[in-house]
């Protein structure tokens, strides 16, 4: 269900992001928190072994929601800088961030699909991140080898053509005419 990978050190998955709608349904939401805690330390990791670390709390983005939520504040907070930290890892990388005016929209209307949103678009970072390193040590590993200088080809020298204008037509040389 999860494709792992390892950037500099940091281990991360791509996750079907339908699969955790389904897996929180199933085990009565826990396994909706055990997901916050893993995106909020791939987040902390990547962004650490990027050189741009954004400063979160695994454990501290897990416990705003439970027994956190339960007060409301801490759960919306908590929310709020996930997605603002999706936002950054994607800048990090490179990729398009996630909108949030539509994970805003997403939480308050269909929750499910706030999840699957913020988790597409954390697969998109984590693509990103691997097909780089991935597609660069290939093209390494498959280069030939370098022709010393001498063995280099040269470019051919200019051609030497008769380009006489002819008496019929004056633009091409008298070899090209028409018969």
């Amino acid at each position: 269900m999860a494709e792992e990978i390892v950037f500099q050190g940091a281990d991360v998955k791509i996750r079907h992001p339908w699969g955790i709608w389904a897996l929180g349904i199933i085990t009565l939401g826990i396994y909706h928190l055990v997901w916050w805690y893993k995106i909020n330390r791939e987040l902390r990791d990547y962004s650490a072994s990027a050189g741009q670390p954004l400063g979160n709390d695994p454990t501290a983005s897990v416990l705003a929601l439970f027994p956190g939520g339960i007060i409301i504040v801490p759960a919306l907070v908590s929310y709020w800088r996930g997605t603002k930290r999706v936002m950054a890892a994607s800048g990090v990388a490179g990729t398009e961030p996630a909108n949030g005016w539509i994970a805003l929209i997403l939480y308050i209307i269909l929750f499910p699909a706030f999840a699957a949103y913020l988790q597409v678009s954390l697969n998109h970072v984590w693509t990103a991140v691997a097909s780089p390193a991935a597609g660069a040590r290939a093209l390494v590993a498959d280069a030939p080898e370098a022709l010393p200088s001498e063995a280099r080809p040269t470019a051919p020298g200019p051609v030497e053509r008769d380009t006489a204008p002819s008496p019929d037509r004056p633009d091409l040389p008298e070899d090209t005419q028409p018969a």
